[in-house]
């Protein structure tokens, strides 16, 4: 049996930012590690409850991003606790990605990808 991840941010400090907005994608970099997110997409969601969006740190390799012991899918509430000034992208539809810049500022480079790697 694995065993339990230790979040930075336990679960009875959580605020409420959004409700009923489905579940994302993000790696322990962010929820255990605490590292901020860097990068930010949204993909068409794959189920009735996936809102599409996946957080990274950036830092991440794709071998650690392959292991699934290191990922999970979280209520978006949760994920948006740990970087909250991402609440003003999640209204941005399917294919949309951002990254930070080196002011640590929300750039759009969703025209950037190549979303057949990404999706």
């Amino acid at each position: 049996m694995a065993a339990a991840k230790n979040f930075r941010i336990p679960r009875e400090k959580l605020k409420t930012f959004v409700r009923n907005k489905g579940l994302c994608i993000a790696p322990d970099t962010v929820l255990v590690d605490g590292i901020p997110v860097a990068l930010v997409y949204r993909v068409m969601p794959s189920s009735l409850y996936d809102s599409g969006w996946r957080f990274f740190t950036g830092t991440e390799s794709d071998d650690y991003l392959a292991n699934s012991r290191c990922n999970g899918v979280y209520d978006l509430n949760t994920v948006v606790n740990y970087c909250p000034d991402t609440l003003s992208l999640l209204d941005s539809p399917p294919y949309s990605a951002f990254r930070r810049d080196e002011n640590g500022e929300w750039v759009n480079i969703s025209y950037d990808v190549d979303w057949r790697y990404w999706s």
